[in-house]
């Protein structure tokens, strides 16, 4: 039996690297691509180290097309074909929409917004070449249900990917391919550590009482570890979820009910 290959991006740390360790431990070939050679190669190295499944990593900006597309060319030359990609990378900042710095908003929007559109692009026309479907995986957010303040660019950004993957899905069905997204809360990641922090020193309050403060809104009464979305990320690439596809499903412990 052909393994199957999945791509990535963003797997370095956090959400990323929980996502490409489970599909590594599902086996799947796994290219874990990240802007950061050294976490990319740390990943990668700890997947093959453990005998979990089989890596390879790249070094990968999502916001050049070009880089995305020759990514996906090498992966192929490299494992024969590609199954899964997952637009996992992203960036954030906190900052009022009035203060918000226009470099950093473009940065943003350069990644979040095109650097998805381009891995559904690139994914896309690898699996029309391939004729036999695949999977399209998208990271939004909490945030792309309702938007949040001092995260008006992160917000827009993540509101953009939801249309996005229900445009994708509508055009892509008829090629056998799914597209859906992933909506986390509060995932305890350097992300999130950096979003309490700066959250915090607007509002005058520690980093410890902003964790605590929305911790305080979650149901199920504590944040989420990278490996919780990872569980979803398993499912959605699984024979299970062959009939899901333009869904953008909250992994929150039950911030929002929608």
């Amino acid at each position: 039996m052909v393994k199957k290959v999945a791509i990535v991006t963003g797997s370095g740390r956090g959400i990323g690297r929980a996502i490409a360790e489970r599909l590594a431990q599902e086996d799947y070939y796994v290219a874990v691509a990240d802007i950061d050679q050294d976490t990319a190669k740390h990943v990668s190295d700890n997947i093959n180290a453990t005998k979990s499944g089989y890596a390879t990593y790249y070094v990968l900006d999502i916001a050049s097309r070009t880089a995305v597309f020759e990514l996906v060319e090498k992966v192929v030359a490299h494992f024969g074909r590609l199954d899964v990609f997952v637009n996992n990378a992203g960036i954030a900042f906190i900052d009022s929409i009035i203060d918000s710095d226009p470099t950093q908003v473009e940065r943003l929007f350069d990644v979040n917004i095109k650097g998805t559109f381009w891995g559904i692009q690139a994914a896309a026309t690898q699996f029309k070449k391939q004729g036999d479907g695949g999977r399209i995986i998208n990271a939004a957010s909490l945030a792309a249900v309702e938007g949040s303040a001092l995260q008006g660019a992160y917000s827009a950004s993540k509101f953009a990917i939801r249309g996005l993957g229900q445009s994708a899905a509508k055009e892509l069905a008829g090629d056998g391919i799914t597209v859906n997204a992933y909506d986390p809360g509060i995932v305890l990641t350097p992300m999130r550590d950096y979003i309490d922090q700066k959250t915090a020193s607007i509002k005058g309050i520690t980093p410890e009482l902003q964790r605590q403060n929305v911790v305080n809104e979650i149901a199920l009464g504590r944040a989420a570890v990278p490996e919780d979305i990872a569980d979803l990320v398993q499912f959605l690439v699984s024979p299970g979820a062959k009939y899901i596809t333009g869904q953008s499903i909250l992994i929150d412990g039950g911030m929002r009910f929608h």
